[in-house]
């Protein structure tokens, strides 16, 4: 199931929000020419309120493989945190509007932080509280989580901003649950699990089947799922920073071609003629 592609049907954006200029266009004819003009019609974009609901399982404590020799394992809840403290940096450096809070996932979702806030002293000291538990928890209902995030999205929605929820999932066996319906897409949700490989006690296929289920029926505008069976901390960092895309100007996800391999320029250094007169 290794980086399994699915069909996410795209959303239309159906606000005109503030902050970050996009574009919008329309063709128009131009006098004397026999072709049209694609003009640019200039529109922002909201901040975002982002909730980060992070699994706090006991499968969350399975190591990650060593990518350095002689370096120590971090269990997937570590690397989750560090791929967050990573996330909100980068966000806030691309705008320092944009605010975060923190909930945890066991049997249902629970506040770890319930103000967003933008202070990334804050945010980060939340994120390193998060602990996981020692036993497993059994069944995962995401209906609290959805229930949370539709009363903080309305209230996002007051002040011109967006809400998203990005929910990184660690069970191998067990799909999420919730019952929510499918008229109410007050939020974005985004996903990245993490699992172990298929074997006869567990079924990552049928979680993640169900994790895409939940994402489609309740993300107002295009929310992305990633998932790696690999346990390697840097394609975990690779998914978390392609969420760093904002929800009112994606593609869908099938479009995605980032991030791209170095490998497969056509043109390398080697290759290229020499030029000693060209600027380096």
């Amino acid at each position: 199931m290794e980086e399994a592609k699915h069909k996410i049907p795209q959303k239309k954006n159906p606000k005109e929000t503030e902050r970050v200029l996009r574009t919008e266009g329309k063709m128009e004819g131009v006098e004397g020419q026999g072709s049209n003009r694609y003009t640019l019609q200039p529109s922002r974009l909201a901040s975002e309120d982002i909730l980060l609901c992070v699994d706090v399982d006991s499968e969350s404590l399975v190591e990650m493989k060593v990518s350095v020799a002689g370096g120590r394992p971090y269990s997937r809840l570590d690397s989750i945190k560090q791929a967050i403290i990573l996330f909100i940096n980068a966000k806030l450096t691309i705008n320092p509007d944009h605010r975060f809070a923190f909930a945890a996932l066991g049997k249902s979702a629970f506040w770890v932080r319930k103000e967003f806030t933008s202070d990334i002293d804050s945010a980060i000291s939340a994120c390193r509280g998060i602990t996981a538990v020692d036993s497993p928890c059994g069944h995962a209902d995401l209906t609290q989580l959805f229930r949370v995030a539709a009363h903080e999205a309305k209230k996002s929605r007051a002040q011109n901003r967006i809400l998203r929820v990005i929910l990184l999932y660690c069970r191998s066996s067990i799909p999420p649950q919730h019952q929510w319906p499918a008229t109410q897409k007050l939020f974005t949700l985004d996903v990245v699990y993490l699992h172990d490989k298929p074997g006869p006690d567990n079924c990552p296929q049928k979680v993640y089947d169900a994790l895409v289920e939940a994402l489609e029926h309740v993300s107002e505008y295009e929310g992305y799922i990633f998932e790696s069976g690999q346990g390697l901390t840097r394609v975990l960092f690779r998914h978390i920073c392609t969420l760093l895309s904002h929800p009112q100007q994606r593609c869908v996800q099938d479009d995605l071609d980032i991030p791209r391999s170095l490998t497969k320029k056509s043109v390398t250094v080697d290759s290229a003629p020499a030029d000693e007169n060209a600027a380096l």
